[in-house]
């Protein structure tokens, strides 16, 4: 196998769309197998600035829709914040087993890239000034660093205060 079928080989599914979209992005891998998956952890494996690294959280609303939500890892999800973004009287945290078959993703590997759906996706308003933010690349053990505003616009999000 030559080194270029190798190191394409290494890139998720997102990268690839990504690839195709023509948008710029820097790939990142972490071991996992000491099982430390939350944020910050993953942050730091990746050397970067919690601030700057994003999980996605997907949640239904009270019309039954779901909603993404993409926020600092290091926060928490205000969930009065998100259904008032989302337009929604309410929104909840899916359960980890409906994740898969309704996103594509598992747990610690959900990207707002390229889920199965296009669903209605939010930004918290920390990344808006940010030059780069990192998501998940679509599986565990990769991140993907991105301009926020091209994530922004190629994902239809829109910024909104979303944490506590």
């Amino acid at each position: 196998m030559s080194k270029k079928k190798k190191k394409d080989a290494s890139k998720t599914n997102v990268m690839r769309i990504l690839d195709q979209a023509h948008l710029a992005y820097t790939a990142h891998y972490y071991d996992v197998s000491d099982g430390a998956l939350d944020g910050l952890s993953i942050a730091l494996k990746i050397g970067e600035n919690p601030a700057e690294v994003f999980k996605t959280l997907v949640c239904q609303g009270h019309s039954g829709d779901f909603r993404v939500f993409v926020i600092p890892v290091g926060e928490e999800l205000d969930l009065k914040k998100a259904a008032r973004a989302s337009g929604e009287k309410a929104v909840a945290m899916i359960h980890q087993k409906d994740l898969l078959p309704n996103t594509g993703y598992i747990h610690g590997g959900c990207s707002p890239v390229g889920m199965k759906k296009p669903y209605a996706t939010f930004i918290d308003t920390s990344a808006e000034d940010q030059g780069v933010i990192y998501v998940s690349g679509g599986k565990v053990g990769t991140q993907v660093g991105l301009d926020p505003q091209a994530l922004a616009r190629f994902t239809g999000a829109r910024f909104a205060p979303l944490t506590r």
